[in-house]
């Protein structure tokens, strides 16, 4: 069974086997992580087409006898303030990803910080009272290794997102909200332990003690 340290405290939290012991599945992180990306894309560029561009009902001249091309429209695409040939339209580029897989991918995500030691484990107590930056970044500076940190943390665990959400190269995120791009682009995993039983739940495709009440 893989073990995390936790920040600031002589002490380790045991890891879900399932959770943080998947063999490196390469095609399904590649799956999730696209589809992860391709939902967050808005898809509402929108370019107008000869319909739809204000104006140009006109002939602009007669079709025989001046020398010139023939004309029918002004707003041709082929004319300047004309319309545009297959633009972008409102689109949406999300696709699926089937549940077993993407578990199985956020199983392979967080099992890749297991596995490098990139993963600790956030005791959130001294954040209760009041949040503290400077409290936050020295855990980080004691922290070995460098890179993109991401923090999850429960819901009701503001405080300790204040302290942590303006530090350079840190990401603040809900864990339920976490995605397997969210993970594996991350140098370093810091989780709290509330939102290691969420996150390990997500990965297992189980509920929470809280959801169960």
């Amino acid at each position: 069974m893989a073990d995390a340290p936790v920040l600031g405290a002589s002490k380790t939290v045991s890891l879900d086997d399932a959770a943080f012991g998947e063999r490196l599945r390469r095609q399904l992180l590649h799956d999730a992580v696209r589809a992860d990306l391709a939902a967050r894309r808005q898809g509402t560029s929108k370019t107008k087409t000869r319909g739809e561009v204000r104006g140009g009902g006109a002939k602009p001249w007669r079709q025989k006898g001046t020398g010139r091309a023939r004309a029918g429209s002004s707003r041709s695409p082929i004319w300047t303030g004309g319309g545009t040939v297959f633009g972008p339209q409102p689109r949406h580029y999300t696709f699926k990803v089937n549940r077993k897989e993407r578990r199985t991918a956020m199983r392979s995500a967080l099992s890749v910080h297991a596995g490098r030691g990139s993963l600790a484990i956030l005791d959130v107590a001294p954040f209760a009272d009041k949040p503290s930056t400077q409290l936050a970044a020295g855990l980080l500076r004691d922290w070995t290794g460098r890179g993109r940190t991401l923090v999850l943390l429960s819901e009701d665990q503001g405080s300790a997102a204040l302290s942590f959400r303006n530090l350079s190269r840190v990401q603040v995120i809900p864990s339920s909200e976490a995605g397997v791009a969210d993970i594996l682009g991350a140098a370093r995993l810091l989780v709290s332990e509330s939102a290691l039983a969420e996150i390990t739940a997500r990965a297992n495709g189980t509920r929470t003690e809280q959801e169960n009440d």
